[in-house]
């Protein structure tokens, strides 16, 4: 227990909603900046403008801060990979629809300075990259699984769906991630073109002929 914040001198967390943005914000900031392992709670502190007492308050360290950042990052990939999302038509459309809200979260500077912040960081800190990725693997896996559902069917033929779900990925990230990780604009390419040409070269890949399919089907 830190000396000086008994139980009574903590302040309800409703009253700090202003503080905890703040704090966000100035992490996010100071984090990228100068990296995790060089900003202290002090300068959180002063960033934020807020009392040290305060920020105690709100985050016991900077750790709990980190994973504040990555509880909001997880909120936005949770609506990327929906669940049930096999139910939403062909497999075009499923498609389109992923490649969609993927180009809208690398939209987001809280998410593009966030992985900036973990690449930056990683190599140094090895937990952060553990935890980012413990809460990417699991919306990829939903890909994954689609993927393999639709190759289970004989619409797809993917042989490693975990590989094609990567591909599927890294197209996108290529036109508009990458570019900013490295200090530039995204490319200058349409959302809508974007999508459809990333949607027709993987399914080029690894749609199943459909006279082939049909005939999967048919024996299933």
């Amino acid at each position: 227990m830190r000396a000086g914040n008994s139980p009574t001198e903590v302040e309800p967390k409703a009253r700090h909603g202003g503080s905890r943005e703040a704090i966000i914000e100035a992490a996010g900031r100071l984090f990228l900046e100068r990296g995790f392992g060089f900003v202290s709670m002090d300068d959180l502190a002063k960033a934020a403008g807020v009392a040290r007492r305060t920020l105690y308050n709100q985050f016991a360290t900077k750790e709990d801060i980190f994973r504040e950042m990555l509880r909001r990052v997880s909120g936005q990939l949770e609506d990327t990979f929906p669940a049930g999302m096999e139910s939403n038509g062909e497999v075009e459309d499923v498609l389109r629809l992923v490649a969609r809200l993927i180009l809208d979260v690398h939209k987001q500077p809280e998410y593009s300075g966030f992985l900036r912040m973990v690449v930056a960081d990683s190599r140094q800190l090895p937990w952060i990259a553990e935890e980012f990725a413990a809460v990417m693997e699991p919306r990829t896996e939903r890909l994954v699984q689609y993927l393999t559902s639709q190759t289970a069917r004989g619409i797809l033929d993917c042989r490693s769906p975990a590989l094609a779900a990567h591909q599927f990925m890294g197209m996108l990230n290529e036109l508009s991630l990458w570019p900013w990780m490295i200090g530039r604009e995204s490319l200058p390419f349409p959302n809508d073109e974007v999508v459809e040409e990333t949607v027709q070269m993987f399914l080029q890949r690894y749609r199943r002929p459909r006279s082939k399919a049909r005939t999967s089907r048919g024996a299933s």
